[in-house]
């Protein structure tokens, strides 16, 4: 697997060469990802926003998730995660968007949802992509690994 920085190195050439820019809507990496991204000299060329939506209220107000959807399914769900990468793309000036929501932990998780499950949002434009991983670790781990996981699915819709 590629490290982060590589990651983005591969993302940012891929988006530069495409004219298009980004966006990152996040709740359990509390903005790791766009970090990683706004990490290289330039990125303004290719990375238009973040987007750190911990709390419901912040995906309902940021990113325009229904309450009622957030209600009935929880925060960390494949319908959620596909609200928010929309709403990553709708509010703001990008073309691609990652999203991602998840029980880091050490606490938080649940029988149906243990800590390590994170659903990701890939928006692209054509059409808005998710899934569900369990990583193993501690909370530092979970994060780094969504990080990874959440680029590497970016870059590999991009190509």
């Amino acid at each position: 697997m590629s490290t982060v920085p590589s990651l983005v190195e591969q993302l940012a050439a891929e988006l530069k060469a495409r004219g298009q820019m980004m966006a990152t809507a996040e709740s359990c990496t509390g903005g790791l990802i766009a970090g990683a991204c706004t990490e290289i000299s330039g990125s303004s060329d290719w990375f238009e926003r973040g987007f750190v939506t911990y709390s419901n209220a912040a995906k309902t107000e940021l990113l325009g998730v229904p309450a009622a959807l957030i209600e009935a399914h929880g925060a960390v769900s494949e319908p959620v995660a596909r609200a928010m990468a929309a709403g990553a793309v709708a509010h703001a000036h990008a073309h691609w968007s990652v999203a991602v929501t998840g029980v880091a932990g050490p606490t938080g998780g649940s029988p149906e949802k243990p800590v390590g499950t994170v659903w990701f949002g890939w928006a692209t434009p054509t059409g808005v992509f998710t899934e569900h991983q369990h990583f193993e670790g501690d909370r530092a781990t979970v994060r780094q690994a969504t990080v990874a996981h959440a680029l590497a699915g970016l870059l590999q819709r991009l190509t």
